[in-house]
């Protein structure tokens, strides 16, 4: 009888659970996203303190300032913020510029580790827009942007333009920029003082003097042939006396000003 005989088994002796890489590289990968949630979110050293407003009055830095903290106030992961690090500042440009007509522009940057700088640049009024009882303040590129009793602007003009809001534009820049020229023009070379401006037609421009005469002027028309004509009426045709019968000039035809008087 032959005896067979088996050969030993050997089993491998299993290494324990914390020996695998497995284990130690999902273990560090855990604390290095710890570490950056940490930094990004909670470090007290990135937390913002202040925004720090230029560029305005006083009286209007006030409110600018409340609205940008309240945008800097966030929350992730039911976690409060105040990160610098996390902040939109674009969302907050757009956002102040859509709450506050008057900034022409605003410029928001980090200033590390936990400020923001805030330059704010304040539209100015050029002149005046009425409609329905309120006023407007007109800026260079002919947005309205401020209401009530601190439009102060000395020009006024008178546009034909269907129910407006804040922010919205009312004249051309380029035709603002004209009416300007117009009205300088007639003040230092005449000696005239406007009271407002109508912008009728594209080829009819009221001009209302402070004297209570008014001017008619083609704006699409040779505007300086014009003023040029209107100037040398004033100042070698008509004397001051002569002035005060006037009711309108006529300057859009012929090769000289046509003034009208008073019956």
């Amino acid at each position: 009888m032959i005896k067979r005989y088996r050969k030993p088994h050997c089993y491998k002796k299993r290494k324990p659970v914390y020996y695998s890489p497995i284990l130690w590289s999902a273990f560090f990968s855990l604390i290095l996203l710890g570490s950056i949630f940490y930094l990004l979110v909670l470090a007290s050293v990135f937390q913002v303190k202040e925004a720090r407003i230029t560029g305005l009055p006083d009286e209007l830095q006030a409110d600018l300032k409340i609205s940008v903290q309240a945008l800097i106030d966030g929350n992730v992961l039911s976690f409060p913020t105040r990160s610098i690090l996390l902040l939109n500042v674009g969302k907050i440009e757009r956002e102040m510029l859509q709450k506050f007509p008057y900034l022409a522009s605003i410029d928001v940057r980090r200033d590390f580790p936990d400020y923001l700088k805030v330059e704010a640049i304040k539209r100015e009024g050029l002149a005046t827009f009425c409609q329905a009882g309120d006023c407007f303040a007109i800026d260079g590129e002919g947005i309205i942007f401020e209401v009530g009793d601190s439009v102060k602007p000395r020009l006024n003009v008178l546009i034909s333009a269907d129910k407006v809001n804040l922010a919205s534009r009312v004249i051309d820049p380029l035709e603002l920029s004209q009416l300007m020229e117009i009205d300088r023009f007639i003040e230092r070379e005449a000696g005239v003082a406007i009271k407002e401006i109508q912008l009728v037609t594209d080829e009819k421009l009221i001009i209302e003097t402070q004297e209570g005469w008014e001017i008619y002027l083609n704006p699409k028309g040779e505007v300086e042939w014009e003023l040029i004509k209107l100037r040398a009426l004033l100042t070698e045709k008509l004397s001051l006396e002569e002035r005060e019968g006037l009711e309108w000039v006529e300057l859009r035809f012929g090769n000289f000003a046509n003034p009208k008087y008073k019956d």
